[in-house]
């Protein structure tokens, strides 16, 4: 199955082709890990979760490798670390356990590669030096700093000039520096502040440095996919192409950049002056299943904004509740179905994924258990594990295991009494008269039945609290 992706570099979607297909290689920015993870940070974790599935499937669970970093040094790390009164490796080394237990949480696998920036400092001395020697950079005052003027496609990522981008961005103004856009590489640490030794003093990497040094060192100087948050195009990505790029001119470092939006909350950008800010664990402690919170990421495609709210929260629940009700014990292997590669395959197209999955699991929902074969329930549970959902391997699914129902002969019942409630709401639209409708509907809400209605029909399910001998009791 060919496999196309947007590429934010050209800005168009394009024919993956890697460099080498038995070794397929992968970089994504991961976080700087000093709190939890909030919201946001979820999406790109999922999103290229997703992608590394994929790459998987289409070229051998053995033949792609994928690198997200760890960045642990930083000045948000430090004044954490100095506000709980901590030493600074405890810090990170209880945030790093939270986001990848968050990040477990919402069905997010360990990438091959999870690099620290602390581990990699070497590393990154020897990339400044390298740059240094090359004419891109320059020293002052114990900085490195990276000559922006030096790369003459520099903004080609974000497509803006270097004055637009001055104009547009918080850039530190300083009189070692040459130009307002040079970036620091590395800069002095005071005696309090993580340091190591180099031939400019004391002092610790700048931020954009780590990655490149990290992927070249993993992947090589030229690899095939680097992804990350649409925030981090500029200055991050913009800054890792022009050092990257100018360390190892003959090659091209990334060759496609994608790029997630970002997240709203009920339609507002999250922020904790409006009150909507939320970290992942803080809806997984408030019983947000994680597996309900991967479905809600997954409904918007990555390069569309998308916005929380609480009633797409509701209706992942229902569906993923349908979904896990037509599991059953010992189902043969599955493949996951021919149009559901396709679509993920045409740019990661999720959103029509869950509705090729939703129509499917309709379709088997609407015949007896009986006629439904093993090999069909397989195929679904595959298909949807491509994605990440109902996914075996993990405990994403516990949360609707403890109300699971297990004896599937209730549901000819349902279709039934769907039937005979599409049926009654039809006559009371011409009689103008809902009490039967209203009667049924409180007997199988009653029952532990959720009942949706709609202008497409009746649909029921079982929720919590389903009593498979009420539901007898009504036919």
């Amino acid at each position: 199955m060919t496999i196309q992706l947007h590429n934010t570099l050209t800005r168009r979607k394009e024919v993956f082709s890697p460099i080498d297909p038995a070794n397929v290689r992968m970089y994504v920015c991961g976080p700087t890990v000093y709190d939890r993870a909030h919201l946001g940070n979820a999406r790109p974790a999922i999103v290229f979760d997703v992608l590394f599935r994929l790459l998987r499937l289409t070229y051998g669970e053995h033949n792609v490798t994928y690198v997200r970093n760890f960045t642990d040094v930083d000045d948000k790390i430090n004044a954490r670390a100095a506000r709980d009164n901590k030493p600074i490796s405890d810090i990170t080394e209880e945030t790093i356990a939270w986001y990848l237990d968050d990040m477990a949480a919402v069905g997010v696998g360990l990438p091959t590669y999870m690099p620290r920036a602390t581990e990699y400092i070497a590393q990154m001395r020897d990339m400044i030096e390298d740059l240094i020697a090359k004419g891109h950079a320059y020293t002052a005052q114990g900085h490195a700093l990276f000559a922006v003027d030096s790369y003459a496609d520099y903004g080609g990522l974000s497509g803006r000039s270097v004055e637009d981008m001055i104009a547009g961005a918080r850039v530190e103004v300083a009189p070692y520096k040459r130009n307002p856009m040079d970036f620091v590489l590395w800069k002095p640490a005071e005696d309090h502040e993580p340091g190591w030794d180099s031939p400019w003093g004391r002092g610790r990497p700048g931020w954009h440095i780590e990655c490149s040094a990290m992927a070249r060192d993993l992947l090589g100087d030229a690899f095939d996919i680097h992804g990350g948050g649409n925030d981090l195009m500029f200055p991050h990505h913009e800054n890792e192409i022009a050092q990257s790029r100018c360390a190892h001119p003959e090659c091209g470092f990334a060759n496609i950049w994608m790029h997630n939006e970002m997240l709203q909350v009920e339609g507002k950008k999250m922020s904790k002056s409006l009150g909507n800010f939320f970290t992942v664990r803080d809806l997984l402690d408030k019983a947000v299943p994680g597996e309900v919170i991967r479905f809600v990421m997954l409904m918007t495609h990555y390069r569309k904004p998308m916005d929380w709210t609480a009633s797409k929260a509701s209706d992942a629940q229902s569906t993923l509740r349908k979904w896990h009700s037509l599991d059953r014990p010992d189902l043969p292997a599955g493949q996951p179905r021919a149009d559901i590669v396709k679509a993920l395959s045409n740019d990661l197209n999720t959103s029509l994924v869950l509705t090729l999955l939703t129509q499917w699991a309709d379709t088997l929902r609407k015949r007896s258990h009986d006629s439904v074969q093993a090999q069909e329930v397989a195929d679904f549970f595959a298909s949807a594990r491509l994605i990440g959902l109902l996914d075996d391997t993990t405990s994403m699914g516990a949360w609707v295991s403890a109300g699971a129902v297990t004896d599937h002969s209730y549901d000819t019942d349902l279709n039934t009494l769907g039937d005979r409630l599409r049926d009654l709401r039809i006559e009371a639209m011409q009689t103008k008269n809902f009490n039967a409708v209203d009667d049924l509907k409180a007997m199988l809400i009653a029952a532990g039945i959720e009942v949706r209605m709609s202008k497409a029909g009746v649909d029921l399910m079982p929720a919590d609290g389903f009593d498979p001998v009420k539901l007898k009791g009504l036919m």
